[in-house]
């Protein structure tokens, strides 16, 4: 029933918010354009510095906190300004960084069945790991009932990786990622998954 639906999604939305996500705002956003329909959803993953988990440094870049000379690889990214909606550490631990309302910085250059700026109708999940690496348990579930939540509040028709709209540029999540559990674990109908046969 619409009823039920409408008051389940307002026990877990706050203006764009995920309740059971630990908030942690970023400067690094927009609003999204008049009458965008946010129906993507983009899976990424990210850890800083490359292969190191924990010790808050992606939280620190999303936050414009990042201390460049921390470690020589934080030099090639000074200055940038970048945010995901959302972060799912190894162990299932879930932040948020930007309203779903809003316009995250996590997509760049990108397109999607024919759009162009992935960003204006997107939600960004970032995943904690190496791109092409596997990834923990923890984190599918986490990430499957962030999807259920979120399909309870955005009109969400897709999901896809940064490989996948930025196919050449991009190789995230990459081949570790299971889009088979992903599947079976979320229950989005398959068409709303990329054809992972045709990854580049």
């Amino acid at each position: 029933m619409p009823e039920a639906r409408d008051a389940q999604a307002a026990s877990v939305w706050r203006q764009g918010w995920y309740t059971f996500a630990r908030a942690c705002p970023s400067p690094n956003f927009g609003p999204r354009p008049p009458y965008s329909r946010v129906d993507l959803l983009v899976l990424h993953s990210i850890s800083l510095p490359p292969g190191q988990f924990g010790g808050g440094a992606v939280q620190q870049l999303f936050t414009n906190q990042l201390d460049w000379n921390a470690h020589p690889y934080f030099k090639q990214m000074e200055g940038l300004q970048v945010s995901a909606h959302f972060f799912i550490q190894r162990g299932g631990e879930l932040w948020q960084f930007v309203s779903c309302d809003d316009r995250a910085w996590h997509a760049g250059r990108s397109a999607h069945r024919g759009r162009d700026n992935c960003n204006d109708f997107s939600i960004g999940i970032e995943l904690e790991g190496l791109e092409g690496d596997a990834f923990e348990p923890a984190q599918y579930e986490t990430l499957s009932a962030l999807l259920s939540a979120v399909r309870l509040q955005y009109p969400v028709q897709h999901i896809a990786g940064h490989e996948h709209i930025a196919p050449g540029r991009k190789a995230d999540p990459g081949p570790g990622f299971d889009w088979a559990l992903l599947q079976r674990c979320a229950g989005f109908a398959p068409r709303c998954y990329p054809d992972v046969t045709k990854i580049i």
